[in-house]
């Protein structure tokens, strides 16, 4: 899963006053050749390294292109890396010091061990200066861009909620409605299975897929501050009876066949999970919404014949997260290299301002059909057949009361991969969820 503040803004959950839109980042790991694109310069030379893999690289690029022409005083220097190499590179490089004057990234927990190490700069002070340019952002963007008040980072590109998909041919093959609440999923599963069709899609191989499932059952029994106490860094938070109970009912999901059979070894990269829905093998879905994309490219039949459902994820009974909640990723994030000279922040900050989430990067991220983390962008949507999906996508983005971004981001790497693991081993029904929560209390604060 790879689209946040103000008076003590909590890191995940922010509340959604004047909302905006953006939902930025793609889960899928991009692909693509690394390299560079060579910017002369005096002293005002600046280097920038982010993610490789188009159509994403191409918006990018674009920028920088434009920021280049308009200053030839002051150039911009970029790097491209593969998914997986550029996390490597970037934690090395800031570990050493030497990071790029722009530090691209996802926030969350990656930001705050940079800010824990004294390599990125305090940009509240500037955003205090120049409230505009805060106010053109969605407020939820800001979340995982705060460290302890703070804000480290621009908030910026594109955001990328979680989504509730169904097939909406078997829905009304079978006679039922899209779920309002949890206990109709589980009578979903149990008239799904009846019909001998998988009730629910899952690309359990990838493990951050199972991820989903409990981030919004946390949200939906425990409210967003729930999991704000994991990031602060509470004692035991994990045993916190809410989530003891949005474990439990994730295990009451697998126990009822909730899920298509084999779930563990289907794999999220190579899409074998979508095409269970959109072939009519599974009912229902939870993915990120760059699922739409992928399926539009896939079955383009089923998306363009109205066979594809889409909503927000139901609420529980009883429980304290409100509907509108959305978890996901909120945005993508642009820090200031605490190394870099006081002339080259100037220039970064002009950079920042005149380019990144301008109208002609608004308009850009559009035409690869991703939304824009910037205020009125969905006046920009124009007539197309996707209008429809981005304006829901728009709407959930700015009419949430918080965004909680994805744990795996949310957390520190250490953590991360102790959570996905043992999020397999849960699904799998190999642990319990007292297990579980004894296993994350553990790492809580690594």
């Amino acid at each position: 899963m790879e689209i946040n503040t103000t008076s003590r803004r909590t890191f995940l959950t922010l509340p959604m006053a004047a909302a905006l839109a953006a939902c930025g980042g793609t889960r899928p790991t991009q692909t693509g050749s690394g390299g560079s694109s060579a910017a002369t310069g005096g002293p005002g030379k600046l280097t920038y390294w982010y993610v490789s893999g188009q159509p994403t690289e191409g918006v990018r690029a674009g920028a920088v292109q434009r920021f280049n022409q308009a200053n030839p005083n002051s150039q911009i220097a970029t790097t491209t890396f593969q998914n997986d190499a550029y996390k490597t590179k970037i934690k090395t490089a800031i570990g050493a010091g030497q990071a790029p004057t722009i530090i691209w990234g996802w926030g969350g927990g990656g930001l705050r061990s940079y800010v824990q190490a004294g390599q990125v700069d305090d940009l509240t002070p500037w955003f205090d200066q120049n409230p505009a340019i805060k106010d053109r952002l969605f407020p939820s963007a800001f979340g995982a861009a705060t460290v302890d008040g703070k804000i480290y980072a621009l908030p910026c590109e594109t955001c990328s909620p979680i989504i509730f998909y169904y097939n909406k041919k078997l829905f009304d093959q079978v006679g039922v409605q899209p779920p309002q609440e949890w206990g109709d999923i589980l009578d979903l599963v149990k008239k799904f299975n009846t019909a001998k069709i998988a009730p629910i899609t899952l690309g359990g191989q990838s493990r951050w897929t199972n991820m989903m499932w409990l981030e919004f059952l946390f949200d939906r029994i425990g409210g967003p501050e729930l999991f704000q106490t994991i990031y602060d860094g509470q004692k035991d938070a994990w045993s916190n009876p809410a989530a003891i109970d949005a474990l439990t009912k994730l295990q009451d999901l697998v126990k009822a066949d909730g899920f298509v059979k084999g779930f563990s070894s289907i794999t999220a990269d190579s899409r074998a999970d979508m095409a269970l829905l959109h072939t009519g093998k599974a009912a229902m879905m939870l993915h990120g919404s760059w699922a739409y994309g992928s399926m539009k490219a896939d079955a383009g039949d089923f998306v363009a014949g109205g066979n594809l459902g889409y909503m927000n994820f139901p609420t529980v009974a009883g429980g304290k997260g409100k509907p509108a909640n959305a978890v996901g990723t909120p945005a993508l994030y642009m820090a200031i290299s605490a190394q870099a000279t006081a002339e080259q922040k100037e220039i970064v900050k002009k950079f920042f301002t005149t380019e990144m989430n301008s109208d002609a990067q608004a308009k850009d991220w559009i035409g690869v059909n991703q939304v824009p983390i910037v205020k009125g962008a969905d006046a920009l949507f124009g007539t197309s057949a996707d209008t429809p999906w981005r304006k829901f996508v728009y709407g959930l983005a700015s009419d949430a009361d918080s965004f909680q971004q994805s744990w795996d981001q949310a957390l520190s790497p250490t953590a991360a991969e102790v959570l996905l693991d043992n999020l397999a081993k849960l699904f799998q029904l190999s642990i319990s969820p007292q297990q579980f929560a004894t296993s994350l209390n553990g790492v809580i604060g690594k």
